[in-house]
């Protein structure tokens, strides 16, 4: 009996050691690992992304300068053309008829001239014997320049009728892809007509064209000038592209000019970017969405921006994790987005460690572990 006594007292104490045990070792169970970025001064290419629309590098409204009708349409719609390449005949009978007619009038006004410039010399010659009145002289030197005026003139109709004779023949004024005919085949057409035949658009390269605000561009400008930020050489500026949020175009193309007036219904200022367009990716009209680099900022601190926070009044702050492993709130101001990151103004110190994955439900004083053993 005594003996049953002390085996029961035994295990009973057994039990109440190994609870005490699992109690004890229960809070190193609900320590979160958590991983953290080590703060220090950085080196960054700021960017800012803008809303843009694709447009032609060159584009020309293909219009007849005579009137006529049309005999062919010489091109397929669609194509690639090439500059002076024939694109649209136009019925050339009279304009043909008006050459040979200005050649004609032009032969008569030479033979005038060749009676004139004999009549001339006959009066000269005379005029040393005096024969002939000085009257006389002079008419035939009158005769002879206004004969050889009619001469000029009549080679300027020439001119003029040839140069309508060679408009018959409609040609691309610049390089690149022709868009559909709004003429048909019988279709009558007159000279510098409000309706183009046909639009041409060279789309390689293509321009983007962007808008943004000018308080940010004189923003910008302030901190070029402070020193704050270093601007990148002219015509160097890089742009990318996002056609959506799947898709960003592999070529880079270069911001080309920012412009010096400002948009008065808007407040906003174009830029424009150059970007080359070998397969026609990027078509005229086309949105999409630029990252413009602004230039390369020195010695700032930057933290995931999945790591920062917002409250309901916007504020943002993040987790740190201090020297006893113990987790500290700390409102932050930050500034620009640099990819993934976001660039802190105000709020954190060299050395900070913020918790940049696993902070979710934790609070003030809470105990983690840094997964990295920092």
């Amino acid at each position: 009996m005594l003996f049953s006594l002390r085996l029961v007292f035994f295990l009973t104490a057994c039990l109440i050691l190994a609870a005490c045990e699992q109690n004890a070792a229960s809070p190193e169970k609900n320590v979160r690992t958590v991983s953290v970025k080590h703060i220090h001064p950085e080196s960054i290419s700021l960017e800012i992304e803008l809303s843009g629309r694709v447009s032609a590098f060159r584009k020309a409204e293909v219009r007849p300068q005579v009137g006529g009708i049309l005999k062919k349409q010489l091109f397929s719609e669609g194509s690639l053309v090439s500059a002076n390449q024939s694109l649209y005949k136009i019925d050339a009978d009279m304009y043909e008829a008006s050459v040979r007619s200005a050649e004609a009038a032009l032969s008569r006004a030479r033979a005038t001239l060749t009676q004139a410039e004999l009549r001339l010399r006959r009066r000269r010659s005379l005029a040393g014997s005096h024969a002939v009145s000085r009257q006389d002289l002079e008419d035939a030197e009158a005769s002879y320049l206004q004969a050889k005026a009619d001469v000029d003139v009549a080679q300027a109709e020439l001119s003029t009728a040839r140069i309508r004779l060679r408009y018959t023949d409609v040609l691309a004024p610049i390089t690149g892809r022709i868009g559909k005919s709004h003429m048909t085949q019988g279709s009558l057409v007159t000279a510098n007509q409000d309706e183009p035949l046909a639009v041409i658009q060279q789309v390689d390269p293509v321009y983007v064209d962007m808008t943004r605000s000018s308080l940010e561009l004189i923003k910008l400008r302030d901190r070029y000038r402070s020193g704050r930020l270093t601007r990148l050489p002219r015509n160097e500026t890089p742009v990318t592209l996002m056609i959506d949020e799947a898709h960003v175009y592999p070529l880079q193309g270069k911001l080309q000019f920012s412009d010096i007036s400002v948009d008065e219904s808007t407040g906003m200022v174009l830029l424009r970017a150059v970007f080359p367009n070998p397969d026609g990716t990027l078509l005229p009209g086309l949105y999409v969405r630029a990252l413009v680099s602004e230039g390369v900022e020195e010695s700032v601190f930057l933290v995931p921006q999945i790591a920062v926070q917002r409250s309901a009044r916007g504020e943002a702050s993040v987790f740190l994790v201090d020297a006893e492993s113990r987790v500290r709130r700390r409102t932050v101001v930050t500034a620009e987005r640099s990819g993934r990151n976001i660039v802190i103004a105000r709020g954190l110190a060299e050395g900070d460690r913020v918790i940049v994955s696993g902070w979710r439900g934790l609070r003030d004083g809470d105990t983690v572990s840094v997964a990295d053993g920092k």
